[in-house]
C-alpha cells in the first residue's frame, strides 16, 4: 500500500476525497488543473504516494511524473495554443513550495501573457565558482 498523509491536500485529491479537474490519472500519478493558475491550463502532476519533495521521491516515480509532464506540455501546445511551457518543481518554502507533497507545475505560456519568471544574474568570481563546483560534486 502506498504511503499517504491524511492531512495533505494532494493526498486527499489523489484518493478522491477532494474533487479536482482531472486531466490524467494512472496507478502512480494524478494530474489536475491548478485552482489558482498562473496561466490558462496550469496543471499539477502529483504522485499518489506522499513524498515531501523531489529530493525524496524514488527515481522511477520521479521519471514517470516527468513523462506525464511531457505529455501534458505537448497537449497544452497542441490543444490550448500555448507557445511555450514552464515545467517547475519547487523544493522548500524559500523556493515557493506551499504544499509539502512533491508535485510538478506544467504552466502553458502564451505570447504577451505577462507572466515573468525572472532569474537576475548573480556574477561570481572564478574562485567562488570553483568552490561551488567542488561543494556540489561532493554532495552527489
Amino acid at each position: 500500500m502506498n504511503k499517504t498523509d491524511s492531512s495533505c491536500i494532494f493526498c486527499k485529491i489523489a484518493n478522491g476525497t477532494i474533487p479536482c479537474y482531472k486531466v490524467y490519472e494512472d496507478d502512480l500519478v494524478i494530474a489536475f488543473l491548478d485552482v489558482n493558475p498562473a496561466s490558462r491550463g496550469h496543471t499539477l502532476i502529483v504522485p499518489k504516494e506522499h513524498f515531501k519533495d523531489m529530493t525524496t521521491c524514488p527515481k522511477d516515480i520521479l521519471s514517470h511524473c516527468f513523462e506525464v509532464a511531457q505529455l501534458i506540455a505537448q497537449a497544452e501546445i497542441t490543444q490550448l495554443g500555448a507557445t511555450g511551457v514552464n515545467v517547475i518543481s519547487n523544493i522548500g518554502e524559500s523556493a515557493g513550495q506551499s504544499v509539502k507533497h512533491f508535485h510538478i507545475h506544467v504552466i502553458p505560456r502564451y505570447d504577451n501573457d505577462g507572466l515573468k519568471l525572472a532569474f537576475p544574474p548573480h556574477k561570481l568570481e572564478d574562485s567562488e565558482m570553483l568552490l561551488l563546483q567542488d561543494s556540489i560534486k561532493k554532495g552527489m
